[in-house]
């Protein structure tokens, strides 16, 4: 695992070139905030190893025997990324493909000319779309495939890191790639075992027609750019070798007898989060920026720069550890996709998969949501320009689903760059609302004729724009991510920064609620506020008024309002106000024709039986509004779990997920587990599951199967919901354990909303020992099985408790 060489300066790439690239790189240090693609100091430098044993690694590493296709990348790459740049590597022996995407790289526009019937255009010139950043090949000519013996490659989830290694003619030929924050660059590193050497090229091109160019003296090739919207790009690759001949030769690399040989690259854009700047800083000039990043890298050994990275990466990885059991001697013999195959075909329990999986989802999410925009539906691993509805972020569950797992999983910190995205938005957000949702061609104007506040459309991008059709809801549902993550963080000053949103939102909804009348079971009529015309995610009537799923959302976007203001000690008058409009709105009631919870205020099933999204289900999960105890009455209780057994237990992944969740929070451990098995099914010419990378695929027919991130975080969320079940005041351990895992296992470094973290074992179904520490809350009830108990502690404290449950 770890690298051991050191090379001579002589065959680095030249200082001169890299003090001269950064007195340039000074101007523009530092923008004020995140995301963006800046200069920055010298990262810290590790005095000692932290590279992790091979044994020590081994629990958190996937391994495939074949390479991955440069056909089929996004089922077969295996993903790096720093937070900003996400690439995909084939570790193919003869010719390594990276495809590079950067976080930031869209086209496209505020898109604020509406179609004639008042909604977004939805293409890919003015909403825009996320795009490929570049293509890196390191070519190795007599490398071939065919030619190798003992092939093997790996992703170690805990250091970030991916690794391929097979002989040729007696020699051990290995390669390490790893995507490193705090030096802003995707490393390879090639050594070998013997007496071999590598010869070849390496080559970097652009996505949009760029020419790219190569400095003999400083031996770095790099491209630049500008897309139609103005946003400048660019991206650089240097190498260097402790022997052997590197140089340049035309626009790419040559290496020649190289017994090891370092690949520096690193690329980005000028995007700012600036509504006022147009989102962008004119400053910046980013080729000569990715130029200064790979010649500062290259001044360092390939060993330096990964125990930096791995530095960086593990603290963050480590914070959540997870043992759901142990998988059989003939499991851990099969590779990775052997195992998803196995799992499938025999039907029988691999926790350790299933626990990795959890972990992957995890890797992910530090790998792509640190210092940089939010992931939308592929996060940043693209292999072309034309993503599936553009890479975008859907409003209607998907962004959402991307971040229920960041607490929850010991990744608070990868929450922010959403965060981040929210409140750089909302001044376009706002201006956009304010300027063109009353108009009188759009369905879901707000019939009041008055309008405050802000609401986004069904999908946005990163320059304040809307596509698709205006989502009314979104922006409730929006804020009770933003909120619940206060409620794990107990974070006052992040709350202060997010309560424009959460008031804005409100803003809007006070000026779009309506007043009817309602008759209840026993004939007696009261008046209630219900949402105007909209739409229930993604079925039925276009324009149906009170639907369930947005009643839920603002009764607990109402809700958290009314906590917001009394923990700020602010807008307590109006605070008032809002609490009034929640006690007269209307909530769903159970269909006399169906037995379901109604989803359109409506005793008809007015959509899909078996439909994809839960929106009616909002309340149950991630809400908290109808739980299983008598707090719910029992003929809700009893049609919303009717409901959710009618949507069926096969979907595309991130649905399952969804479903998981609920069942999970219904406390059906064996439901929800069978819904994570789901999505572990193997993913065979583009049907439903998991990639042989385990990327989720969801089939669009026709054998055309895509890659969609959300399941990759939600299925690990429901895990962990199965496990652990919290809400401000209130702890439940293992409220919804299946049989497969229930033998024995631990969990610890889960988030606890109301400001703690979880660390639990368990033996027999049984909890047998508890630690809680406290972030920021004080007080809490922990439940387990029959045994209840009530804890205080001050921040900072923790306390540990045995024999419950």
């Amino acid at each position: 695992m770890d690298i051991q060489h050191t090379e001579s300066r002589d065959n680095r790439p030249s200082r001169r070139g890299f003090l001269a690239l950064a007195a340039t790189a000074g101007a523009v240090a530092a923008l004020g905030g995140l995301p963006a693609y800046t200069a920055s100091a010298a990262p810290v430098r590790p005095t000692d190893s932290p590279l992790l044993s091979a044994a020590a690694a081994a629990k958190n590493q996937l391994w495939w025997q074949a390479p991955g296709s440069p056909n089929s990348m996004i089922q077969q790459g295996l993903p790096v990324g720093n937070g900003r740049l996400g690439a995909l590597a084939s570790n193919d022996p003869s010719s390594e493909l990276l495809m590079i995407t950067d976080a930031t790289l869209w086209t496209g526009d505020l898109n604020d000319t509406l179609d004639a019937d008042g909604q977004f255009p939805y293409e890919r010139e003015h909403f825009g779309s996320l795009t490929l950043l570049a293509k890196l090949i390191v070519d190795i000519p007599g490398h071939d495939l065919g030619s190798v013996d003992n092939y093997r490659r790996s992703l170690d989830l805990a250091q970030g890191l991916v690794s391929a290694s097979y002989d040729l003619s007696g020699v051990t030929y290995q390669r390490q790639i790893f995507a490193s924050r705090p030096d802003d660059v995707i490393v390879l590193y090639f050594s070998q075992q013997g007496s071999g050497t590598y010869t070849g090229t390496v080559s970097l091109a652009g996505t949009h027609g760029e020419s790219t160019t190569a400095d003999g003296a400083e031996r770095y090739a790099s491209f630049g750019g500008s897309l139609t919207n103005g946003l400048k790009y660019g991206a650089a690759v240097t190498a260097y070798s402790s022997d052997g001949t590197v140089a340049v030769s035309g626009t790419s690399i040559s290496f020649d007898g190289c017994k090891d040989l370092t690949v520096v690259v690193s690329g980005g854009t000028n995007y700012a989060p600036d509504a006022a700047a147009g989102f962008r800083d004119p400053s910046l000039a980013p080729e000569r920026l990715a130029r200064t990043k790979v010649l500062n890298a290259a001044g360092h050994t390939a060993s330096t720069l990964l125990h930096t990275h791995v530095a960086d990466f593990r603290p963050v990885f480590e914070q959540l550890d997870i043992n759901l059991g142990t998988s059989s001697a003939a499991q851990l013999k099969l590779d990775t996709w052997q195992r998803v195959q196995a799992r499938y075909r025999d039907n029988v329990p691999d926790p350790e998969l299933e626990a990795a999986y959890l972990q992957f989802g995890r890797y992910l999410m530090i790998s792509g949501s640190r210092d940089s925009l939010p992931m939308g539906l592929q996060g940043p691993w693209l292999d072309g320009n034309d993503p599936d509805w553009m890479g975008d972020y859907h409003t209607d569950v998907n962004i959402q689903m991307n971040y229920w797992m960041a607490d929850r999983a010991g990744l608070s910190g990868c929450f922010d760059a959403f965060t981040d995205y929210c409140v750089a938005q909302l001044p376009s957000w706002t201006d956009v609302t304010q300027r063109l949702f009353n108009s009188p061609t759009n369905r879901y104007r707000n019939s009041s004729g008055k309008i405050a506040g802000w609401t986004v459309a069904i999908s946005t991008n990163p320059y304040g724009g809307g596509g698709w059709w205006w989502h009314p809801a979104g922006n409730a549902w929006i804020c009770q991510g933003l909120f619940e993550h206060y409620e794990y963080t107990q974070d006052r000053a992040y709350l202060e920064k997010v309560y424009p949103l959460i008031k804005g939102a409100v803003e809007f909804w006070e000026a779009r609620l309506i007043t009817t009348t309602v008759t209840d079971a026993s004939g007696a009529s009261r008046e209630v506020l219900i949402a105007d015309s909209d739409w229930s995610p993604e079925q039925g009537p276009l324009d149906a008024k009170g639907i369930t799923y947005a009643q839920e959302l603002v009764w607990n976007l109402f809700g958290n309002y009314h906590t917001t203001t009394q923990i700020l000690g602010k807008d307590n008058s109006y605070s008032a106000t809002v609490d009034g409009l929640r006690e007269r709105l209307y909530l769903p009631v159970v269909s006399p024709k169906t037995g379901w919870l109604e989803e359109w205020m409506s005793p008809d099933n007015l959509g899909e039986t078996t439909h994809r999204h839960l929106s009616p289900l909002i309340g149950l999960f991630p809400g908290d509004r109808i739980r299983p105890d008598d707090s719910t009455p029992k003929d809700i209780l009893a049609g919303t779990t009717a409901l959710l057994t009618a949507r069926g237990m096969n979907s595309y992944g991130w649905s399952n997920a969804w479903r998981s969740l609920c069942w999970a929070r219904l406390k059906n451990a064996e439901k929800a587990y069978q819904l994570v098995v789901n999505n572990l099914k193997p993913s065979v010419n583009g049907s439903n599951g998991s990639a042989p990378n385990l990327f989720d695929i969801m089939d669009m027919g026709q054998g055309r199967g895509i890659f969609q991130i959300d399941a990759n975080f939600g299925t690990p969320s429901a895990i962990i919901e199965m496990l652990v079940y919290s809400r401000p005041g209130h702890v439940e351990l293992l409220p919804a354990l299946p049989a497969a895992w229930a033998a024995s296992g631990s969990v610890s470094g889960v988030g606890v909303r109301g400001g703690f973290v979880a660390d639990l074992s368990w033996k027999n179904g049984k909890v047998t020992q508890v630690t809680l520490k406290s972030v920021g809350g004080r007080d809490t009830t922990v439940i387990a099985g029959s045994a209840s108990r009530k804890i205080s502690l001050t921040p900072g404290k923790s306390v540990t408790l045995g024999n419950l449950g």
